[in-house]
């Protein structure tokens, strides 16, 4: 299993990924999760993190790096793959790589309708920090009323560079 940095031609692979993955959502997410044009336009404002085994993406993960906090998105692992720590190791990945940027905390969202999602982040060392609205543009996208759990955790000081 290699973990690597996608490129732009991992686009469509990434998009079946996420969506694939996000299918859990469909009790209240209207449509998939990210078309081709919005994973193009993540790839201007952030990296995808991948895990690749036999030139098949096996899980992904969206790093956004904002100064000294880093935001961690899209967590998606192929349904077939889920529970071999793969998402484990793709957050440990992301946070490592935040770090080298020098960023101190990494923060998440997730909609509170995915009431698994606070404990499985909270076993990784995150905490509720707040909560949110989702955007007005979002709201034709759901079926139902929903907000976001924002949650973070502090990364440490990055070490001194040789």
């Amino acid at each position: 299993m290699e973990i690597r940095f996608a490129e732009e031609r991992d686009v469509e692979a990434l998009r079946e990924l996420i969506n694939q993955a996000f299918r859990v959502e469909s009790f209240f997410k209207i449509g998939d999760r990210l078309d081709a044009q919005s994973a193009q336009a993540l790839f201007r404002t952030g990296r995808f993190m991948v895990a690749e085994e036999n030139g098949a993406l096996a899980a992904c993960v969206y790093v956004e790096i904002g100064g000294r906090r880093a935001y961690l998105g899209l967590l998606s692992v192929d349904p077939s793959r889920q529970r071999s720590g793969l998402g484990r190791r793709l957050i440990s990945a992301a946070e490592e790589f935040a770090r080298e940027m020098g960023a101190h905390f990494m923060d998440l969202r997730v909609v509170h309708l995915r009431t698994e999602l606070p404990p499985l982040y909270e076993k990784y060392g995150y905490t509720v920090s707040g909560t949110e609205p989702i955007p007005e543009a979002m709201k034709a996208l759901v079926s139902m009323p929903c907000h976001f759990i924002r949650m973070s955790k502090p990364l440490g000081c990055p070490g001194p560079r040789p």
